[in-house]
């Protein structure tokens, strides 16, 4: 009987094949993207959960408070050996650095070297204790030993083959940074995707008191960087609050009266670091609860699709129901037959989903590059997973299937085979109407998202920073060869002579950064420090003019200025201090880095971070031994060939070191890579409702037409024209628009303006983008409608009415 059940099936999807199709397509796409939504929202829930201590792996996180609280992810470095030494309590500690920019070399035996690379955040200093923490799957070395003295490196197997091919790495030498060699003293296998242990070379930590001003550093509670980090590991059983209470003693210990109330150490758990923003986590915990309902309600969406499709079509199987019956068919046999048709499409369609989704990967991994992610459809093959993805694909069975299979089975074989079934046997339109609202509401939904989300970005765009980003090269310097002041001018002069170069800026950072370096000071006479933080950028005389800055009171730096004592504010620091006029702090003091400076000059308010922040406090300052980058004008137009005539310049100048660079205005635009992100998703979600809607649409269509067959033919006897008739279908679904709308605009508008308040400067929710929505969605129900709904108006009438 059941062999028989999907013969039969089989039989009615060929020769229905355009519905069969058409209901494979709509749930192909929900459950396409419903499987794209759970790999990604698994990976992001997966991050650091394969470590074996990972519920009790703690990260020492610092907040200080001045007139506001702000968080590091970092902790002055001597407090893990306080940790270490005086609290038993604590099972592990380890210190973890990670760096950034730094030139990795491979020497050659007779001198020079084969190879040089400029890593970027993959290169730390940690401790040995750090393998006692996380798990590391090593291929050479000793977890204990290989870290334990200076000097000493142990690599991922990825990076022992980029420099040293299929070498053994073991014993061999790296030049770091070109201050000092490194001996390679264990391999490790490379780390799973989703951790935030992403490093590729782990320099011993005990090498940092060998450079050159580091030293100091290990002694010095005040400096908090927040890529100087500090791991823990609890005993089972022992609760965190047991370690935070004794964070007051150190306090104590370390810190004067008045700067025991600025710092404060709380412990943030492993599986928090990713999801935290506040302490530079990458992913808000939030976004994985609307992408899990992003994805449910797209499958909703396909289910509700397949249910307007079968009940549509349900009226040309009613004779083939009422032969059934009258032959000895029982409502049960009759219903499993149904279920069987929709277990049949519906695995079809998974097969599809799955094609879609292995298609789509590459796009979600290169967007969600930032994380490392390499998910793929082998992600699917965990016990639980496939689990899940079964019960995923026997619930969308139930939803679609059960209703139309119930429905159908339940027709009176009598009437059935007279052809006399009425619309209410097949659902009627209030439930058909009801379920295409759905549709519509979501459609609507996902579109107000599409459309607040570009009109955000195009506002970030375009607002005004305060500073001019087009046009600007920056090249990275290192930094022992600027403290050299003949080779900077030797740089200066050699880039200013390259065609299509108007100015040179030697500076650490641009206007707006993602390093952002923040400090304690105090003003004029004041003896004790501010309550607010002050950033530092570091400029020359052409700092202001290359980048557009205007000032507003005193003047730019000298160019015969020597001292490094002259330094400019932004108008924020004016207002912060209290101060009517920005004249009025020229000439004062500003007591920082254990030395006296001197306002010279106030410059206009700049953003020195992407806009969901205000504009902060600023001191831009003359000091050319703390440059890391040259900041080139260009005015040309061919910028490859710009890039070989600087980086000709450059390896002039600076032969043993890697060039590098990039555009200010892309600097700036990696700000909002998190929001290009979501508007893609937004707009393939969106896309992917709208044509799930669509083909409901389809079915819509089509039952008013089997329905309204009789009706028509009888208006276009009575004189009525096809515009008439149009008009029919038009009110339709013009209501059915409208209702949908009145639930998705404010909703909408809900969601939408609750993003927008993470940042302080923003578009406004104005009607035109409801407008809009409504405007879409209208246009593409006509598209959907107009040719069934023309095919019908166009008809016949003697068809419709010759039974009568």
């Amino acid at each position: 009987m059941l062999l028989n059940y999907f013969k039969i099936a089989w039989r009615n999807l060929i020769r229905y094949r355009t519905y069969s199709l058409l209901n494979i397509l709509g749930l192909a796409g929900g459950l396409a993207c419903g499987i794209l939504i759970f790999l990604t929202t698994q990976f992001l829930a997966g991050f650091d959960t394969y470590h074996t201590k990972a519920d009790r792996i703690y990260r020492v996180v610092t907040q200080m408070k001045h007139d506001e609280v702000r968080f590091s992810r970092g902790t002055p470095k001597p407090l893990a050996e306080v940790l270490r030494r005086d609290f038993p309590v604590v099972e592990q500690v380890a210190r973890l650095e990670r760096l950034h920019d730094r030139i990795i070399s491979v020497p050659k035996p007779n001198g020079g070297f084969l190879a040089k690379f400029n890593e970027t955040k993959t290169v730390c200093f940690a401790e040995p204790q750090l393998f006692g923490i996380i798990d590391a799957d090593w291929l050479i070395g000793n977890p204990q030993a290989t870290l334990s003295t200076p000097n000493s490196v142990v690599l991922t197997e990825k990076y022992a083959r980029k420099y040293f091919g299929t070498a053994n790495p073991i014993g061999k030498t790296l030049r770091f940074d070109n201050q000092l060699d490194l001996n390679v003293t264990g391999v490790l296998k490379d780390h799973p995707a989703n951790t935030n242990f992403n490093y590729e070379a782990y320099i011993s930590y005990s090498t940092i008191a060998g450079l050159a001003g580091a030293n100091e550093s290990l002694r010095d509670w005040y400096n908090v960087n927040s890529e100087a980090m500090c791991f823990v590991v609890l005993p089972t059983g022992v609760p965190a609050e047991r370690l935070t209470a004794a964070f007051q003693s150190i306090r104590r210990k370390a810190y004067t009266p008045d700067n025991q109330k600025v710092y404060s150490f709380s412990l943030q758990p492993l599986n928090d670091i990713q999801f935290n923003v506040q302490y530079g986590g990458r992913v808000d915990r939030r976004l994985l609860v609307a992408l899990n309902l992003v994805g449910l309600f797209l499958v909703i969406s396909a289910c509700i699709n397949f249910i307007n499709m079968a009940t549509a079509h349900a009226l040309k199987r009613s004779k083939e129901v009422g032969v059934r019956k009258v032959m000895g068919s029982t409502r049960g046999q009759l219903f499993g037959q149904f279920m069987i048709e929709t277990a049949i499409i519906t695995l079809l369609a998974v097969l599809l989903a799955l094609a879609l989704t292995h298609t789509g990967l590459p796009a979600m991994n290169e967007a969600m590059s930032v994380l490392n992610a390499h998910m793929s459809l082998a992600d699917l093959a965990q016990p639980k997973r496939l689990l899940i993805l079964l019960s995923l694909v026997l619930a969308v069975i139930l939803l679609a299937g059960f209703y139309p299979s119930l429905m159908m089975a339940g027709f009176n074989p009598i009437t059935a085979l007279r052809g006399r079934l009425t619309t209410q046997a097949v659902g009627g339109f209030p439930v058909r109407r009801g379920l295409v609202i759905v549709q519509f509401f979501i459609a609507q939904l996902f579109t107000i998202g599409v459309v607040v989300i570009m009109a955000q970005l195009r506002y970030v765009r375009q607002a005004d920073l305060g500073f001019n980003k087009e046009g600007i090269m920056l090249v990275d310097l290192p930094g022992q060869a600027m403290a050299d002041p003949l080779k900077q001018e030797m740089l200066r002069h050699r880039m200013l002579q390259t065609p299509g170069i108007r100015q040179v800026a030697l500076i650490n950072q641009p206007p707006a950064s993602g390093t952002i370096n923040q400090y304690s000071f105090s003003y004029d006479t004041r003896t004790k420090p501010e309550d607010f933080e002050i950033q530092t950028k570091i400029g020359d005389v052409n700092y202001l003019p290359l980048f557009g800055m205007k000032l507003v009171a005193g003047r730019n730096f000298l160019t015969t200025d020597s001292t490094s004592q002259d330094v400019i504010v932004n108008e924020t620091v004016v207002s912060r201090l209290g101060a009517r006029a920005p004249g009025q702090v020229i000439g004062k003091r500003i007591h920082i880095w254990n030395t006296d400076k001197t306002i010279v000059g106030v410059v206009n308010d700049f953003h020195t971070n992407s806009l969901r922040g205000s504009v902060e406090p600023v001191m831009i300052v003359n000091d050319g031994m703390r440059s890391r980058m040259a900041a080139l004008k260009m005015d040309g137009n061919d910028l490859p060939k710009m890039v070989k005539a600087i980086e000709a310049v450059f390896n002039g100048v600076f032969p043993e070191y890697v060039f590098e660079h990039r555009l200010v205005d892309e600097l700036v635009d990696e700000f909002y890579k998190a929001e290009h992100i979501m508007l893609a998703l937004t707009q393939v979600f969106a896309l992917t409702a709208i044509l799930i809607g669509c083909l409901g649409l389809y079915g819509l269509v089509a039952f008013m037409v089997e329905s309204k067959s009789k009706e028509i033919g009888v208006r276009k006897v009575l004189g009525a024209s096809a515009g008439q008739v149009l008009w029919l279908f038009g009110q339709e679904f013009g209501r059915l628009i409208i209702v949908a709308f009145l639930v998705a605009a404010p909703l909408g508008w809900w969601l939408m303006n609750t993003w927008l308040q993470d940042y302080v400067y923003r578009t406004q929710l104005t009607g035109w983008m409801f407008f809009l929505t409504i405007l879409m969605t209208t246009v593409i129900t006509l598209l959907t409608v107009s040719v069934q709904s023309v095919k019908a108006a166009l008809m016949n009438p003697v068809k419709s009415l010759k039974s009568e």
